[in-house]
């Protein structure tokens, strides 16, 4: 879980408060004291000497990359969808010329046609499972119905995104995106069989089940850690919810945020407090507490067992509504002010 905020190891001279949560005071070794004449650097959240925390810093530029690749990919379907070419009353025709947008009451949020997306490696269960078309379950996670789905994905991931990548480094926070994304798609296609699906958000969803998983499996490293806690539920319960209105895939919400949980147990657990502070060579306590081993084996297990299990499922042409007659609500529920179809 990022975080920015930390306070120095010497009590009299604490690090400027800002917000978010802050590691305890004293838990970091600082290079400097209130002794010395040398100047005052705040030592850096998670970790226990300036070294390590100078070492363990990265330079954010995956997720601004990633966000370049859609933006790019979202200028290519559109230069492709030309849409002054059917004829139809484009938005933007004037000036956008053939990057216009289709009419709004074929796609609202300012995009391509569904048969452009499509074509281009939007998720659709028949040429998934039929069409042995399995590289789709990934190409959709770069593809977005519009240009207001595209902002707002966007937006999301460079707030959360940059953070985490800057604790924890490019490669694991581009595994957590990249496999909840892709385990996102497999319930999604599971129980939509209908339309299709685009978009990054399963991919976000992850890295907002990392995030809680992260603060679940460093719990001491932390303070305030159940404000935190409800922060990250309330935020996740939110965005979730929204998922039940119609036309929107809350599948590839959940099966993201469930992915990416179970990997964040994984790939973002940390030492526990007072393991870099034992001297070279002394080092007697281990370097992760019981309970974080334990949950690491577990979402190995669970990671492993739902990847096949899905993926036996899709490749037999299962459909997952057979197997939990209620689990079409988690996608939609139907209101007197719209219907939801299958």
């Amino acid at each position: 879980m990022s975080n920015a905020d930390v306070e120095a190891g010497a009590p009299a001279r604490a690090a400027p408060a800002t917000t978010g949560i802050k590691p305890p005071p004293g838990r970091y070794n600082s290079m400097t004291s209130a002794s010395t004449n040398g100047p005052y650097v705040p030592a850096s959240p998670f970790y226990y000497d300036h070294a390590a925390a100078h070492e363990r810093h990265h330079w954010s530029w995956l997720v601004p990359l990633v966000v370049i690749a859609n933006v790019a990919m979202f200028v290519v379907v559109m230069f492709y969808n030309n849409c002054p070419r059917s004829g139809g009353d484009c938005v933007g025709r004037s000036f956008l010329h053939r990057f216009s947008f289709q009419p709004l009451k074929e796609n609202p949020l300012l995009g391509p046609s569904a048969a452009t997306l499509q074509k281009y490696g939007a998720l659709d269960w028949y040429k998934v499972v039929h069409g042995n078309q399995g590289w789709r379950l990934e190409s959709c996670t770069w593809l977005h119905a519009g240009l207001i789905h595209l902002l707002a994905n966007m937006i999301s991931l460079i707030f959360v995104g940059v953070r985490l990548e800057q604790q924890f480094g490019f490669w694991k926070v581009g595994l957590v995106y990249l496999v909840s994304g892709f385990g996102g798609s497999v319930l999604s296609v599971l129980f939509i069989r209908n339309g299709v699906s685009v978009g990054a958000s399963g991919a976000l969803f992850g890295l907002l089940g990392a995030m809680l998983s992260e603060l679940i499996t460093n719990w001491t490293i932390y303070t305030n850690r159940f404000a935190a806690m409800l922060n990250l539920i309330i935020i996740a319960a939110i965005n979730l919810a929204i998922g039940i209105l119609p036309h929107v895939d809350n599948f590839a919400h959940i099966g993201g945020f469930a992915t990416g949980f179970l990997l964040g147990f994984v790939l973002l657990i940390q030492p526990q407090f007072g393991w870099l502070e034992q001297p070279y060579g002394a080092k007697s306590k281990s370097k992760y507490k019981a309970y974080q081993i334990i949950l690491l084996l577990a979402a190995l297990v669970l990671l492993a067992a739902g990847f096949a299990v899905g993926l036996v499922m899709v490749f037999r042409g299962e459909n997952g509504n057979d197997h939990c007659s209620w689990c079409h609500y988690l996608s939609c529920v139907p209101t007197s002010s719209w219907k939801c179809d299958n």
